[in-house]
């Protein structure tokens, strides 16, 4: 190299030093620029105020103020001939206004303009530290990428320059901080260096290879969390955000692309810099956090995507850094102010483990799923003692949610869909009471939904329409009963109003209904298909009829409900009597099911009525 290109890398090298170091005291100055202009804001305001007397005013205020105050002379002299007359013109050059209200209006605009300009002087000089930082991280990532590119100075000489630089700037802050007003540069300094210190373990890591990978993590930890500490004796959250942000942008050119091994040096800052934060509520640094390890996280599994590959060591980086964000979340819950948006960065968290199918087959995928879903169930219904309360709640439900069904449909296909997804609704309806109450019933509304493809309410009515294979008969009866147990074990467990027990009622008739069709169906074709519907018409009397004793053997106060949920059924099952069964059924069929269905009406209408009476005397 010659001796030119030399002296030319050297003069840009302490271009950005000079420039680092001129914006932090230009932010200093200003600081102090603020409070200067603060507190001559402050004090003429006061002067103005307390002093009604002003100078422009010299005829007024103090000629008649020693008599008021002295009221001795007015006794000792009793045979004056003007003895009242003194005394009432005292006090009106004190109480009247009109001298003071008159030049109010030309004077009091001035101090707010001047309070302004110094909240105006005190957010440039913030902004022109952020400023700094991004430009000397740009000369860092010049000197380490593009010289190395276009040859310019040894390897060596690149790397303990950007040391060099990442030390020096380190130590000025930690100096500028002990300066009065020195906190924004110092903060400004400290951020640069930590990162550009950061980026020099990587360059040497990933570039000229000089460390191997775990060694080279284990320093960028050990810097990151130092940046950290450093950031927790200060008491600030600005500069872990300003350590951050400018990783996540600039690293990536570092290496020169999203990387497993970025990826890992993201994740190792985020985990070094944790300690850091227990205890504060720094929740702009969590967002950056997270940020730093979900965006290059989503590149890279889409990059994966697009050239068709597996890559096992993605996958374990996405499930570590989603169970990084649990932990996190669960450390910060007990602190923080805003559990909404701590809940919503958990989910952005482990976003990246929900889209593992891009880098996983499917079992994998499912297996990842399966487990956050699990993860955010327990922690919504056993998280009370954590600080899972209801604001956080329903976000990680619905998460939890998602995640369920996304490994169902990750595993399952074609008919076994429907009845995975009504057990999962039956097992957390019983499980989680009215903790989960819309996940479960999230659960069975996709569940049947997915059962309407293959069992559609068509094949009902039209005997001509079957059901398309075996396989989908058996699963059409298993749904039905799925349908009918998660309506019982939801009333039970998550106590309804009314239009609960409604929904229940007609689920359980539908269910009842598709059950007894199909069975005959798969027994006798058409002839099972009219036998199913006689005995369906059956089945819904014989339900009226349970409700009915249900009835009448509750208090009285209490045999409204089932009451009501009788008298419909009866009305339902007369409809399908006299509307579908007279017209459909035929021979046998259509005596059998008039003859049971009578005989029912008749047995409920006596008994009831005896046992009601029997009641209500005793």
């Amino acid at each position: 190299m010659s001796e030119s290109q030399h002296q030319l890398l050297t003069r840009l090298s302490g271009d950005f030093y000079a420039i680092s170091q001129y914006m932090a005291r230009v932010a200093t100055d200003l600081s102090a620029l603020d409070r200067v202009l603060a507190g001559a804001v402050l004090a003429p305001r006061h002067g103005y105020w307390a002093a009604p007397g002003h100078p422009q005013y010299p005829a007024q205020p103090s000629a008649p103020q020693p008599a008021a105050s002295e009221p001795e002379p007015a006794q000792s002299y009793p045979a004056q001939p003007y003895p009242a007359q003194p005394e009432p013109a005292q006090p009106q050059p004190v109480s009247q206004p009109q001298p003071i209200a008159e030049p109010q209006p030309a004077v009091a605009p001035q101090p707010a303009a001047e309070r302004n300009e110094g909240w105006n002087v005190g957010w440039i000089g913030k902004l022109l530290a952020v400023a700094g930082v991004g430009v000397t991280l740009t000369g860092v990532v010049l000197l380490l990428v593009l010289a190395a590119q276009a040859g310019i100075l040894r390897p060596e000489f690149r790397v303990a320059g950007g040391v060099a630089l990442a030390a020096g700037l380190v130590a000025v802050a930690i100096r500028l901080k002990s300066r009065p007003g020195g906190l924004v540069g110092a903060v400004a300094l400290a951020a640069t260096g930590i990162a550009a210190g950061y980026m020099d373990v990587i360059a040497v890591t990933t570039i000229y290879k000089w460390f191997p990978a775990p060694v080279g993590l284990i320093v960028a930890a050990l810097i990151g969390g130092g940046g950290l500490t450093l950031a927790r004796l200060w008491d600030s959250q600005h500069l872990g955000v300003l350590v951050f942000v400018p990783l996540t942008l600039l690293a990536p050119v570092v290496v020169g692309d999203v990387s497993l091994l970025l990826v890992a040096f993201m994740l190792a800052l985020a985990a070094a810099t944790l300690p850091a934060q227990l205890g504060r509520d720094w929740i702009w640094l969590h967002c950056a956090r997270i940020a730093s390890c979900t965006l290059p996280l989503l590149v890279a599994l889409v990059g994966v995507a697009f050239d068709d590959a597996r890559d096992a060591g993605l996958v374990a980086a996405c499930v570590i850094a989603a169970g990084l964000a649990v932990v996190v979340a669960l450390l910060l819950l007990p602190v923080t102010r805003n559990r909404i948006l701590l809940a919503l960065l958990t989910a952005a968290g482990v976003a990246p483990a929900l889209c593992t199918r891009l880098a996983a087959d499917r079992y994998i995928y499912a297996a990842v799923a399966a487990g956050v879903g699990v993860t955010f169930l327990v922690l919504v219904l056993r998280g009370n003692k954590l600080g899972v309360d209801a604001t956080v709640r329903p976000i990680w439900t619905a998460l939890s949610a998602v995640s369920a069904v996304i490994a169902v449909l990750a595993v399952c296909k074609g008919d076994v869909v429907a009845p995975v997804l009504l057990a999962m609704a039956v097992v957390v309806a019983a499980a989680a009471r009215r903790t989960a109450a819309w996940v479960a019933l999230g659960l069975a509304v996709l569940g049947g939904m997915f059962s309407l493809a293959y069992a559609p309410p068509v094949a009902l009515v039209t005997p001509a329409v079957r059901l398309s294979s075996t396989t989908a008969e058996v699963t059409t009866l298993v749904t039905s009963l799925l349908l009918i147990a998660f309506a019982v074990v939801s009333v039970w467990a998550m106590r309804p109003g009314r239009g609960g027990w409604t929904a229940a009622a007609v689920v359980i008739v539908y269910a009842v209904t598709v059950f007894t069709v199909t069975v005959g169906e798969m027994i006798d074709g058409t002839r099972g298909f009219l036998a199913g519907h006689m005995a369906a018409t059956i089945c819904w009397i014989a339900m009226a009829a349970a409700l009915f004793g249900y009835a009448a053997r509750v208090h009285r106060q209490q045999r409204s409900l089932p009451i009501g949920g009788g008298l419909a059924l009866v009305a339902a099952a007369m409809a399908k009597l006299f509307l579908f069964d007279l017209g459909t059924l035929d021979g046998m069929f259509r005596v059998v099911v008039f003859m049971v269905v009578g005989l029912v009406l008749l047995g409920m209408g006596a008994g009831y009525a005896r046992v009601l009476e029997r009641q209500d005397s005793a």
